[in-house]
């Protein structure tokens, strides 16, 4: 796989289509059902997935597809090195809400790091791209603009979740950048502010689904961010289980470590005993 360009355009117009199938769902309303880990689901989430999984087989047949709600029903490809990684809907809570800020999130993993990713916001009609060595943009209707991670200043500006927010996420923040000013917003809208140069870290002490971050942290990568696991190394994926115990986004810039924030995982992600 090579022709990576032409991938990316395939992926963000898939992303397009997903949220396109999403505000058909919304215009004639919807039911909340809970996964089995209580976690919300609706129709527009399904309707998404199947949107995506159909353009992703035309676009790269043979590439594994890693989706939240096929995991979810219990079925997982096999993968190697190469896969996409889905979530149809990413801050479904913030869907049910009725908010704007949930997203389509595609990303495409090589080597367990992230190469390229689309992030759809179906409400604001915004769409960010981004190729690993290619560049980052967002198209905001009127064709793409290049964007790129700002410079660090004296001051920071972290993004924070609205729903995810703990007492870690605040100590960290605290202990690495003192006294910041923040911006709270849902879903992967959070590592495309610290792309676009509207933040300079973003910190989740909390684990996450790595189909939640793929598309994001591809993004911020191509904009000339960084993203680190607990441990200070580079944020990887393929793990047990697909989870992320923790992570830090920045604009660039190497931040302290995570991990003595953390509080006590249960299993999966980078711990050897899984879920």
């Amino acid at each position: 796989m090579t022709d990576y360009v032409r991938l990316l355009d395939d992926i963000a117009e898939a992303a397009r289509e997903a949220g396109e199938a999403i505000l058909t769902v919304v215009s004639r309303g919807f039911e909340v059902e809970a996964k089995g880990d209580s976690s919300p689901v609706t129709e527009a989430d399904r309707a998404a997935e199947l949107v995506i999984l159909a353009a992703l087989a035309r676009a790269a047949p043979g590439v594994p597809v890693i989706a939240e709600e096929e995991v979810a029903a219990g079925r997982i490809p096999a993968h190697g090195d190469i896969f996409f990684l889905v979530d149809p809907l990413d801050g479904t809570k913030e869907f049910v809400r009725g908010g704007d800020d949930y997203t389509v999130n595609i990303g495409l993993i090589e080597n367990g790091t992230p190469k390229l990713g689309a992030v759809f916001a179906p409400a604001t009609k915004r769409l960010h791209g981004g190729l690993v060595s290619g560049g980052a943009w967002v198209d905001q209707g009127s064709g793409r603009e290049p964007i790129a991670t700002r410079r660090r200043g004296a001051k920071l500006t972290a993004v924070a979740s609205k729903s995810h927010l703990n007492q870690a996420t605040v100590d960290y923040l605290q202990s690495a950048a003192g006294g910041c000013d923040y911006v709270a917003i849902g879903s992967s809208l959070k590592f495309c502010i610290v792309a676009e140069g509207g933040a300079d870290i973003y910190p989740r002490a909390s684990p996450t689904s790595e189909w939640d971050t793929a598309a994001g942290h591809a993004v911020l990568l191509a904009a000339g961010g960084l993203v680190d696991g607990p441990d200070g190394s580079s944020l990887r994926y393929g793990k047990r289980a697909f989870l992320n115990r923790g992570f830090v986004a920045t604009s660039g810039w190497k931040p302290p470590r995570l991990d003595r924030f953390l509080e006590p995982f249960a299993g999966g992600g980078e711990l050897p005993h899984g879920v």
